[in-house]
């Protein structure tokens, strides 16, 4: 639904009726005493003043005339946007931007009650965010310990994809492990920046240069990439990066626009020796046989698979679903041929393109995928009107860069164990099982 038809739903607000505050302080919950906590830790940070939400929601006033709204995308759980599924695979994630249920229940009775606001001395302090062209993980992290900026580039305000291919001196003179990695479109290019990637380019022995090992990957809504303590994504010395950034023209020049890249690295008492860590790589693993092996047909549907599997233990530490407009919903599992046995690692039933997040799973709750084991990588496509994200469903849509075209593939940071580092994972693994087990056990 757009938000121009959402809008006329917004007209049922006049039907519900005043509850006055000593009756829905003590049967339902309040703006001022419940609902406001939750918009404040999960809305505000888009749905303020400059920001990419289309509505601000940073008081009662603002909130009160889309409360309906707010009912039905948390309870179709679209909002906030995060797009993972709660009944299948891995719930451990870390930057997890799900409400609980119990979060989506009390949004639905206050508006059931009419949307009331409380008393006024049960409101929280107004809460600070991070300004648009300021780094998203820096109020965890800090200011980043390097940056990186692309060439300068006019974006003009209304044309056709767009591909901007610079390349620049890294200016890194040290090997170092990565820490975390944010890219970040300008504030004044952010609507139309579609992708950004970026990988190293490093000189081999006869002293050309090649390219190297990938640094990021940024597509429109994504966070950044954290690294797990213990594994080494490292950037080169005296290296350059070459980008590949896209932009898609949505009716605002923006002159001499630089995308920029923050990293940040872990300390040297860390104690990262390269022999002796997990080494980290960020690869796109493909859904299809090759790029150009599929076409969505008019009002119709499709579904890819792609597969990968390693000649060495690895651990997956993120996925992150990448497709474009007609692309719905995407899984990811492994098949353990010994056994014949398939698990389901992680699912997205509800995958937009308009937002793209790097699933991070916490520490411990990694997939630990031995060797021979094969990835199974699951795209669906919807073609038809009932994808809102549909521009046009009349055309053939096949593969390609346009935003326009479809892409088939998943983003997934791996790192890759040798033998001896995996069976010291899985008994971690193990042992963390058996103290919650003797727990419960304990506690019944």
């Amino acid at each position: 639904m757009t938000y121009q038809k959402a809008l006329k739903t917004l007209l049922v607000v006049a039907a519900f009726p005043a509850i006055s505050n000593a009756q829905d302080a003590a049967t339902h919950p309040t703006y001022a005493k419940e609902v406001s906590r939750i918009i404040q830790d999960n809305c505000q940070v888009c749905h303020q003043p400059g920001s990419v939400g289309p509505m601000s929601l940073m008081n009662y006033e603002e909130v009160r005339p889309w409360a309906p709204l707010i009912s039905m995308r948390v309870s179709n759980r679209e909002m906030p946007p995060y797009h993972y599924d709660t009944d299948a695979g891995i719930q451990e994630l870390q930057n997890d931007w799900r409400l609980s249920q119990a979060d989506i229940d009390t949004i639905v009775n206050w508006v059931n009650a009419g949307s009331p606001m409380g008393n006024p001395e049960d409101l929280p302090q107004p809460k600070m965010f991070p300004a648009v062209d300021e780094w998203r993980l820096a109020g965890e992290l800090g200011q980043p310990d390097h940056i990186i900026k692309s060439e300068a580039w006019d974006v003009p305000a209304n044309g056709q994809d767009l591909w901007w291919k610079p390349i620049v001196d890294a200016g890194i003179d040290e090997s170092r492990c990565i820490k975390a990695v944010e890219t970040r479109p300008s504030a004044a290019a952010i609507g139309s920046t579609h992708h950004a990637n970026s990988h190293f380019k490093v000189l081999d022995a006869s002293g050309n240069w090649v390219n190297g090992d990938r640094l990021s990957e940024f597509a429109i809504g994504k966070l950044g990439e954290k690294v797990p303590k213990g594994a080494c994504r490292k950037v080169p010395a005296n290296s350059k990066v070459e980008w590949e950034i896209h932009y898609y023209p949505n009716g605002i020049a923006v002159p001499n626009d630089q995308v920029s890249i923050g990293i940040w690295y872990y300390d040297e008492e860390d104690d990262f020796v390269e022999e002796e860590s997990y080494r980290q790589d960020l690869r796109a693993y493909f859904l299809t046989a090759s790029t150009d092996d599929y076409m969505i047909a008019p009002h119709g549907k499709l579904m890819t698979q792609g597969f990968q599997s390693f000649d060495h233990p690895v651990r997956i530490d993120s996925w992150q679903p990448h497709m474009h407009l007609r692309g719905v919903a995407m899984s990811l599992e492994v098949f353990y041929p010994e056994t014949g046995r398939t698990e389901v690692l992680s699912q997205a039933s509800n995958w937009t393109s308009a937002w793209n997040h790097s699933h991070t799973y916490q520490e411990g709750f990694q997939p630990l995928i031995p060797a021979g084991a094969t990835l199974i990588m699951t795209a669906w496509y919807d073609n038809t009107a009932d994808n809102p994200m549909n521009p046009d469903p009349d055309q053939w849509v096949g593969s390609g860069q346009r935003t326009t075209d479809e892409m088939s593939h998943a983003w997934i940071a791996v790192s890759h164990l040798d033998e001896e580092a995996y069976q010291a994972l899985l008994s971690e693994r193990k042992e963390r099982e058996k103290s919650s087990v003797a727990s419960v056990d304990g506690a019944n």
